[in-house]
């Protein structure tokens, strides 16, 4: 099993990042797909979540508004798009696959691909 994100980057406040997640492997169908991300010094945390259709979403408080998860099943890849970014998204982000319905939960994430890099500058 595969994930792969990428996307990252460096870019301005204000400014636009679209993050993708490639699986293969796997039964992509199956799996509810999570972003999360980890900032220096800081703990992991879920950012968004999407379910097995895409009809259920999921977003932390800070991202609401500002992220849009979305996923393309004919495609195995999920997408993060990430608007009017601030330096507090600054973060290593990592994409992961569960079976489980409590897509909030990262302990019940079965797979994990490596990060992409996001860097905000003011």
């Amino acid at each position: 099993v595969q994930l792969q994100a990428s996307g990252g980057g460096s870019v301005q406040a204000g400014g636009s990042l679209r993050l993708s997640c490639a699986a293969s492997g796997l039964h992509f169908t199956a799996y509810r797909i999570g972003w999360f991300r980890q900032a220096p010094g800081k703990d992991r945390e879920i950012v968004a979540a999407i379910s097995r259709s895409g009809d259920t979403t999921y977003y932390v408080d800070s991202v609401k508004g500002r992220f849009t998860i979305s996923r393309d099943n004919a495609k195995n890849t999920v997408f993060l798009q990430m608007n009017n970014v601030n330096p507090e998204d600054t973060a290593v982000y990592s994409c992961a696959a569960t079976t489980t319905p409590a897509m909030q939960a990262p302990r019940l994430y079965k797979y994990w691909g490596q990060g992409t890099l996001v860097t905000v500058s003011s």
